[in-house]
């Protein structure tokens, strides 16, 4: 339970950290394909018995690196680009999955999480690769904002955007890694949108609103991590609602602007 706990939070805090820039970019559909999109990795790992992590990271960053290479220039659109390898990562997935007997059992904590089974080993990776993803958020904070906000300037600045866009995918591909053994394939989108929706509502600027999403993602692991053992239900759907009932709070009450707050 300790090591869940601080699983949860840990990956709380770097969903939601992540999910600032989902959410800016208008990529909410990024996130749920990369989600499904690391299962080839995972179904291979299994089948050579090694590492399922090790197999999701690197499916995930293929995966993201291809999204910027077929999008690059603007070849094909980036929505078009990742609807592309979603379904057929998905599809590959799911084919290998179906070869494995056993899969139902064996994989389902890949689907659905299993914070509980947090072994000190996944709390050293979970920590490592978490602090690797937000060490490079702070290093290219500008650039990033940049990109993200005005790109015509990042192009006088002659940044180089491609790079930037990229690093960001392969960040955004390590932190749904990350939140695998937490929520789960299924759920890991969640994590990454909706505490950052919630802090969009709440602040207009980019660094307040990092803070503010991720104070509402650790607070939702550790509430909903709590409410799962409770009353007996999984932990990563007990921590995506609890997401959910705070952004709901948020759109009906905050004040001045809430719906509930405008109609009084």
């Amino acid at each position: 339970m300790v090591r869940g706990l601080l699983a949860s939070v840990m990956v709380g805090i770097l969903c939601a950290v992540m999910g600032t820039y989902v959410v800016l970019r208008g990529m909410a559909f990024l996130g749920d394909a990369m989600a499904h999109a690391i299962l080839p990795g995972v179904a291979i790992a299994y089948l050579l018995h090694g590492n399922l992590l090790i197999g999701a990271m690197i499916a995930a960053v293929i995966i993201a690196l291809s999204i910027g290479f077929f999008s690059k220039g603007g070849t094909v659109k980036e929505d078009t680009a990742i609807g592309i390898l979603f379904a057929a990562a998905l599809s590959l997935g799911v084919a290998l999955i179906s070869s494995i007997q056993t899969y139902a059992v064996d994989l389902s904590h890949i689907l659905f999480g299993n914070v509980l089974g947090v072994s000190v080993s996944d709390l050293w990776l979970t920590a490592g690769l978490g602090l690797v993803v937000l060490a490079s958020v702070a290093l290219f904070y500008k650039q990033f904002m940049v990109i993200s906000f005005d790109p015509i300037l990042a192009a006088t600045l002659r940044l180089p955007a491609e790079l930037l866009r990229n690093l960001m995918l392969v960040l955004l591909a390590m932190t749904v890694v990350v939140s695998l053994q937490t929520v789960g394939v299924g759920l890991a989108a969640a994590m990454l949108i909706t505490p950052a929706a919630t802090s969009y509502l709440l602040t207009r600027r980019l660094w307040p609103m990092m803070l503010v999403s991720a104070t509402i993602g650790a607070v939702s692991s550790l509430v909903g991590l709590y409410l799962s053992y409770y009353l007996n239900i999984v932990s990563g759907s007990a921590i995506v609602l609890t997401a959910t009932a705070i952004f709901l709070l948020v759109f009906l009450f905050r004040p001045k602007q809430g719906l509930l707050w405008k109609k009084r």
